[in-house]
């Protein structure tokens, strides 16, 4: 064949491997089955060398094409493997001969006979070594039926019961070696009790082998001499599986699990493990004895066993803090995952194989109390009894086994290699090929395809882990009989406590209130509720998201479009049940905009809106009310309508911190507010005496508002019509007092609090000044801060008066700056560390005034902005962001050092908008702070897209950020080096 020709068919080095079939009796008739293997290249070489190493069964295999198929398959998958079997060539005949049952292949291994009462007894012989050889060889023929199976993820359950077949019968056969070492005469009952994917039968190729031992005083009733024999029996049967010997040790027996851990005694009595369970055992060791199962030894022993755990299995669920013990296990499982490998963590990841089996044992022991069809070990068998009993939905069913399938066979496929522990999905190229191919060459015949394949899968498990609890319990519910309540209200409270909520009671009374009833709305609503309390369970607080639900129900509950918009749209309810758990902002906002709901359905409407469209919009209502209060609430309304919008795009995107919807917004509103008091104060005098401009200052100036945002601006004006300079002085004072008024108004509609405060002199000097008595006022009178707060100056419309209030802040802000000035801007930011931080609040966590916090980032850009705007034309922004991105285009500012501002200017950003949307708080010094309780923190971490369980990372993220924005600071600010 060609090179060509055998790249095509897999082989990355053609060349060499077209030498090698040369090697090969019958060469090209090997391709098509190498071609099939995991790793082509990997495949041939190891046939060349099992060639070298026994000429004779190679040439067999040429012409056998079923049994070169099978060894091949194995010496493409597993180097490990293709190395044992070309260290003894002997050993590739158990691929392809049948080893029959694995007890009976392990106990002739060891020449173990019956000794009575369960017990075998090995030969005086036999040793580890023929226990491990008796092992491997029918894990070879297990092998190769695994690697030439059609579907990995079909074949993943029987390899996973075979294998726990085979360590069952290993274990059996070890302990018959230990007793002809401790007891032969077995007087003493003992019994290996699996756990874990033992237990569940789920085994991997390489998994530790978790069990525990039970044993029994003999015949004589010594139990403490019992107990000493038993101790050497398990450590003697240990030691036959991973102890020293010739062949390689098989795998580690972890005894881990059982009661008080590696400081508990190895063996106990079932008194013993009763006692232990009634008065110490923690949560997470019953839901360990879910797996339970005895699998060697003293058979009545280990069902004895096994019949004592029952009881603490099933009624687990109903111990104190169950529920909330088992979530929070699960988080610290992924708390504690290396950042550097989260990504590629198959088992314990976000999405891994532990979000499948902690969401499935949970909803097992939490409805496995009066279910007994629930009481099984497998999770592939849990996942049908689950979907068979009404408790998650088929579909939901089909979708998380078949997620668990495909991942349990990556799984495998990343163990077979080198026969190695491993969790971890392959970080390069060419193992993630291997791997592909191994699941499936035709499917997946790169890295990119098998990688993408996976992303998917755990991205499912992930989603269904959050989502796939609850579905059920509605209908249930709802379909009581009046005397049935009692009894399924309890299974109800259970269930919902499950899930996260808090008040199961509560969560009750508004389900019912939402379902009674026979009308149309309670029917949809019945249909409808199973999923969204599922949905509300993956948020920060349920209990809160129902309740606002049902308010918003209760409120348009009856209008033809809302429930039909919930029930039809493929977005709309899942976004809206994405808000409610979390923001009691928007709960209130909804509550008096109800409409705003159906913008769920459409992107469009979520998009921020033009500020030209928001303008004209807010003129024609100003031009349609001649009444100044009732245009003025009809400007508030856009404006709190477009904060609503923002809102819930924030909400559901994460909460952008560059976005300027709200800056616009008040631009809008501003000017509407502008224009109402300028027609009245033009008909109280008969015609217009002062045109006044805003210009904005601050955040604002810089379009960078949140939702708690004062509007602090500067008031310009000029004499206009003939007017003099005293009646345009008070006609602007009264516009400009007018517009305070017309806007802060307490309405249904959010006001703005109009602040004046920067203005020259404060609250002593006028509300309005003309351009004139401003510019005399900044070279004769103005301090250092007033011309560095003129960096964020930025006049609001369009027009003569607003550009020469451009040009006269531009004037201020970008003049040269002397070293005084510089002193004093350092002095003053000293003095603002030392003394406005509020008091009793940590300065790291406060994101505004703490170290790295938002005045770190703005002063230390304004500093190079008021340095070098005059000379770099692009620093002359009022934009924080903008004038970062401008001074290191500039060379001003190291790339690194801006992306460390940037980055901690957005999360500080992120963090305040998000306090005010989760707490629904619109002022308070709380605002600006990192929350201490988990409940705050939860939702707002939940609010920045930190999903279940990412309190510590967003507390980290915002730590490290701000630390590392610090040091920027003291380098390029304080010029500390």
């Amino acid at each position: 064949m060609t090179p060509e020709e055998l790249r095509v068919a897999g082989f990355l080095d053609a060349r060499r491997a077209q030498a090698f079939l040369e090697e090969l009796p019958r060469g090209e008739s090997w391709v098509a089955d190498l071609s099939a293997s995991a790793d082509p290249d990997q495949a041939l070489l190891q046939a060349v060398r099992l060639r070298e190493a026994d000429a004779g069964l190679v040439e067999t295999l040429s012409t056998d094409e079923h049994a070169r198929r099978r060894v091949c398959a194995v010496l493409g998958a597993s180097q490990w493997l293709g190395d044992y079997v070309i260290a003894q060539p002997s050993r590739a005949a158990a691929m392809n001969e049948k080893p029959g049952e694995p007890r009976d292949v392990l106990y002739e291994a060891v020449g173990a006979h019956s000794v009575g009462g369960g017990a075998w007894v090995a030969a005086p012989e036999a040793s580890v070594d023929d226990l491990r050889a008796a092992y491997r060889r029918v894990l070879l023929h297990l092998a190769a039926d695994d690697l030439t199976s059609a579907s990995p993820e079909d074949m993943m359950p029987i390899v996973g019961e075979r294998i726990a077949a085979l360590v069952d019968a290993t274990l059996d056969a070890a302990l018959a070696l230990a007793r002809r070492d401790v007891d032969p005469e077995a007087r003493v009952p003992f019994a290996i009790i699996a756990m874990g994917k033992t237990g569940a039968r789920e085994l991997n190729y390489i998994s530790d082998v978790d069990v525990v031992y039970v044993a029994e005083a003999g015949a004589d009733g010594d139990e403490r001499s019992a107990l000493e024999i038993a101790t050497r029996l398990a450590s003697a049967t240990a030691s036959a599986c991973s102890g020293p010997g010739s062949e390689a040790p098989l795998w580690t027996v972890d005894a881990n699990l059982r009661p008080e851990g590696r400081n508990g005694v190895l063996v106990r009595t079932i008194e013993s493990y009763r006692q232990y369970w009634d008065k110490w055992a923690q949560t997470w060791e019953f839901q360990a004895l879910l797996k339970a199962r005895a699998c060697a030894g003293d058979p009545r022993l280990g069902m004895a066993f096994e019949e004592a755990a029952q009881p603490y299995v099933w009624s687990a669920s109903a111990r104190e803090g169950f529920v909330e013990a088992a979530r929070a296990m699960r988080r610290r499982v992924e708390d504690n995952i290396s950042r550097s490998y989260a990504s590629r963590e198959l088992k314990l990841g976000r999405g891994g194989l532990r979000d499948v089996e902690f969401t499935v044992q949970l909803l097992q022991l939490v409805h496995g109390r009066t279910d007994v069809f629930l009481r099984v070990r497998s999770t592939l068998e849990a996942i049908e009894a689950l979907r068979e009993g009404g408790y998650i939905a088929r579909s939901d069913g089909d979708r998380l086994a078949s997620c668990y399938r495909f991942l349990r066979a990556v799984e495998h496929r990343t163990q077979l290699p080198r026969m190695r522990r491993n969790h971890l999905i392959p970080d390069k190229d060419r193992e993630l090929r291997v791997l592909g191919r191994a699941m499936d060459p035709a499917r997946y015949p790169d890295a990119d395809s098998i990688r993408a394949a996976i992303d998917e899968v755990r991205a499912s498990v992930r989603a269904l882990h959050e989502d796939v609890f609850y579905r059920p319990i509605v209908a249930a519910t709802a379909q009581l009989r009046e005397d049935e309540t009692s009894l399924h209200a309890e299974g109800a409270r259970d269930r919902l406590a499950a899930i996260g909520y808090r008040d199961p009671a509560g969560a009750l009374t508004h389900i019912a209130a939402l379902t009674q009833g026979t009308s149309r709305r309670a029917a949809i609503q019945r249909h409808l509720l199973p999923v969204f309390i599922s949905w509300l369970a993956g948020g920060a607080d349920p209990d809160m998201g129902l309740l606002n639900f049902r308010v918003l129900s209760e409120d348009i509950g009856d209008s033809h479009w809302y429930l039909a918009l919930l029930r039809d749209s493929g977005v709309a309810a899942r976004r809206l049940m994405t808000m409610l758990p979390n923001s009691r902002w928007i709960a209130e906002a909804l509550a008096k905009r109800p409409e705003a709901v159906a913008w769920l359905d459409d992107d469009a409407e979520l998009a921020p809106r033009e500020p030209h469209r928001l303008v004209r919009e807010v003129a024609a209502l100003i031009d349609r009310h001649d009444d100044a209060m009732e245009a003025a609430a009809r400007v508030r309304a856009v404006r709190t309508r477009e904060l609503t919008r923002c809102a819930m795009r924030d909400l559901l995107g994460g909460v952008d911190p560059r976005g300027n919807a709200i800056a616009d917004a008040t631009d809008a509103a501003l000017l509407g507010a502008l224009a109402i008091a300028r027609r009245e104060e033009a008909e109280r005098w008969g015609e217009e005496r002062a045109s006044v401009v805003f210009v904005a200052m601050g955040r604002y100036g810089g379009r960078e508002c949140s939702y708690a945002s004062d509007a602090d601006v500067i008031a310009l004006h000029e004499p206009v019509g003939g007017a003099s300079d005293a009646e345009a002085a008070a006609s602007a004072t009264a516009i400009v007092n007018r517009v305070k008024n017309l806007l802060g108004s307490a309405t249904s509609q959010l006001g703005i609090v109009v602040d004046l405060d920067l203005r020259p002199e404060g609250k002593n000097g006028p509300m309005s000044r003309t351009i004139t008595s401003h510019e005399e006022y900044a070279q004769r009178w103005a301090s250092t801060w007033e011309r560095q707060a003129a960096v964020r100056a930025r006049p609001i419309g369009d027009g003569e008066l607003a550009q020469a209030a451009r040009s006269l802040f531009e004037s201020m802000a970008y003049r040269e700056v002397s070293e005084a000035e510089v002193r004093d801007i350092r002095l003053l930011k000293a003095r603002m560390e030392n003394e406005r931080l509020p008091r009793g609040t940590e300065p790291a966590r406060h994101v505004k005034l703490g170290p790295g916090g938002l005045t770190d980032v703005e002063w230390t850009i304004q500093l190079i902005q008021m340095r070098h705007g005059r000379e770099v034309e692009a620093l002359r922004t009022s934009s924080t962001t903008d004038a970062i991105a401008a001074a290191r285009d500039a060379g001003l500012l190291g790339a690194p050092d801006a992306e460390i501002l940037l980055n901690a200017w957005d999360l500080a950003t992120r963090i305040r908008a998000g306090n005010t949307l989760a707490t629904g708080r619109m002022s308070g010094v709380k605002l600006d702070v990192v929350p201490r309780d988990s409940a705050e923190l939860g939702a707002l971490a939940a609010i920045l897209g930190y999903g279940s369980g990412g309190l510590t990372a967003l507390e980290e993220d915002w730590l490290r950020a701000a630390r590392q924005a610090r040091d920027v600071m003291e380098r390029t600010f304080w010029e500390q080096q």
